[in-house]
């Protein structure tokens, strides 16, 4: 089941994929990507959510990429 959850307090945005148990997880930048023991992701966890997805509006209406911090 995927699911999106954001928490306002910690500004924070999670992208589940799987409710595969969680084996490690990679960080690039203010994102850290989960993955089960096969290697398949299962979370997405963003953090400064609130700005990552404004960004991403911004980068979608102005038709230009956006970096990321």
């Amino acid at each position: 089941m995927k699911k999106i959850n954001y928490d306002k307090e910690t500004d924070i945005l999670i992208i589940e994929f799987s409710e595969k148990p969680i084996e490690y997880a990679e960080e690039e930048g203010p994102i850290i990507i989960h993955f089960a023991k096969d290697d398949e992701p299962v979370l997405l966890e963003i953090q400064g959510g609130k700005e990552f997805i404004l960004n991403t509006f911004i980068c979608m209406i102005n038709e230009k990429e956006v970096v990321l911090p």
